[in-house]
């Protein structure tokens, strides 16, 4: 039984004890006279008496539900906005007959007070939201920006403050632009990114490697990896969240041991050319007259001599590629010439370790836009791995032709050790090895990072297939010179001159 109809019985109770102890009084008169004066009470006279109490008992309850009416009504009210109460219906005040006047003001003004208490509720939930957003963003240990619809900066931790010699109240409002002077290894920058995904996706994520920050005022420069989600229709109007993630020591020496290999390298050319040339005058002068083991060292030492100016190329290109200063320039060539002509150069160190290429060349292939000598760079890395990572094989197959894209591809694949899935992500990272084959076949992890950045220059596309135990295929693809935009074309034999590897700016930095 619920409080209001304990009190409207209650109510009912006592107004009903009133009326039977009227009517008890009214009997106890009776009797007292009709024990005095011998005054008879006929049956007509109980009998009224009788229907007297009981008119007055209806007349009690009906009473007291008529008094209770407003009660009930705000009574009504007050469970209807319980949260802790669950389909109690709205009252109908319109109905109320008794007080209608006040209930109505008192449920206005229990109205305002919840209305009141949710809005505190509301307020003091999100000042807690806030407090542990803030607590949470301001004590991670990496550099946070938060961004708006404008790419303004609208938040910026105490790491991020202090990662690039500015306070945040410095970077709050303004373009991200001017706060982060951004280089990236690659055309693939956070602007470009940015503008791709403002239209095509509500939310997205993007990472950078080998980011440069350059900082002014002396602050010390700084490499890291950038890491971006964006989010439309965020309700704070963070739009972009950007975390960086520092690795200046580690890149920083990265580029002073290509530095200090190339610097030691380059004292081995000189050396390395004579050598060369004494070698090649010992096998005119004594042609035919060695006996076939003699033969054999000679040519062993060739190879090797051939193999040692490849090695030192790749490192002096590397330390080029990192420090922005190889160029290419890309002009028209006979893409079956060059490929022939850079297997014929090789094709010594295969003949030492008995290993026959086979070549097949489509016909009709349109000519191509290359650098001559960088290109053939990467033919050579790619078939001494075939050859270092053939184990017993003693096939490498060399394809070319015109693929569906109208791009001519190249690949070259052996039947070898092959390679682990576990290591594919890895493979064209600088002074990358397997562990496992270190030991028993030289190397130094360079020539294929060495050659995706000169495919890359070219506008095409390195790539590589393999199952551990049958071999790889590695594959590249070429633009035919037809396709280069006519706008990069420059007059005369110089082509179409480009960088394997440097750093770009956003392109905002020179609209804003």
């Amino acid at each position: 039984m619920d409080n209001l109809a304990r009190l409207r019985l209650r109510l009912w109770l006592y107004l009903a004890a009133l009326a039977v102890a009227g009517n008890g009084l009214v009997l106890a008169l009776y009797w007292f006279l009709w024990q005095q004066q011998d005054w008879a009470v006929g049956p007509a006279a109980a009998a009224s008496l009788a229907a007297g109490a009981v008119l007055a008992l209806i007349a009690a309850r009906l009473f007291s539900s008529f008094a209770l009416s407003p009660l009930k009504t705000l009574w009504q009210a007050i469970l209807h906005l319980s949260p802790t109460e669950h389909g109690t219906a709205a009252p109908e005040i319109e109905k109320l007959r008794l007080g209608r006047e006040l209930v109505a003001g008192l449920m206005a003004q229990v109205y305002q007070l919840v209305s009141v208490a949710d809005k505190a509720a509301a307020e003091s939930q999100e000042k807690l939201r806030d407090l542990h957003r803030n607590f949470i963003a301001q004590n991670l240990p990496l550099p946070l920006i938060l961004l708006d619809t404008t790419q303004t900066v609208t938040f910026a931790n105490e790491a991020a403050a202090a990662y690039m010699g500015l306070s945040a109240d410095q970077m709050i409002g303004k373009n991200v632009y001017m706060v982060l002077d951004m280089s990236f290894p690659s055309d693939k920058t956070f602007d470009g990114w940015l503008k791709e995904v403002k239209v095509k996706s509500a939310t997205a994520t993007g990472s950078w490697e080998r980011v440069r920050l350059n900082v002014r005022d002396d602050h010390p420069a700084r490499l890291f990896d950038l890491a971006a989600y964006y989010n439309r229709d965020n309700p704070d109007r963070h739009e972009t969240m950007l975390v960086l993630f520092d690795h200046t020591e580690q890149y920083s020496q990265d580029d002073q041991a290509v530095s200090f290999i190339a610097l030691s390298v380059h004292e081995l050319r000189t050396p390395l050319t004579l050598l060369r040339g004494y070698i090649e005058v010992f096998e005119e002068e004594l042609e035919g007259k060695m006996n076939p083991e003699l033969a054999s060292f000679m040519l062993k030492m060739r190879a090797m001599a051939e193999q040692l100016t490849a090695f030192v190329n790749n490192i002096l290109n590397v330390a080029r590629v990192e420090a922005d200063q190889l160029e290419l320039k890309l002009q028209s060539e006979d893409w079956s010439t060059i490929l022939k002509s850079s297997i014929e150069l090789i094709s010594l160190r295969a003949k030492v370790r008995d290993i026959t290429i086979r070549c097949r060349i489509q016909t009709g292939l349109p000519p191509v836009g290359v650098d001559r000598l960088s290109i053939r760079e990467v033919i050579n890395n790619l078939i001494d791995n075939a050859i270092k990572y053939s184990g017993t094989s003693k096939e490498i197959i060399i394809e070319t032709k015109l693929n569906r894209e109208g791009l001519v591809e190249t690949t070259v694949q052996d039947f070898g050790v092959g390679i682990p899935t576990s290591i594919m992500p890895n493979l064209f990272t600088k002074f990358y090895r397997d562990h496992r084959n270190r030991a028993q076949i030289g190397g130094t992890g360079l020539g294929l990072y060495l050659s995706k950045a000169i495919v890359d220059a070219h506008g095409g596309n390195l790539s590589v297939r393999s199952k551990e135990g049958q071999g790889s295929t590695f594959g590249f693809t070429l633009l035919p010179y037809a396709q280069l935009a006519e706008a990069k074309k420059k007059a005369g034999e110089q082509g179409i001159t480009r960088s394997a590897h440097g750093w770009i700016k956003n392109h905002s930095l020179y609209r804003r």
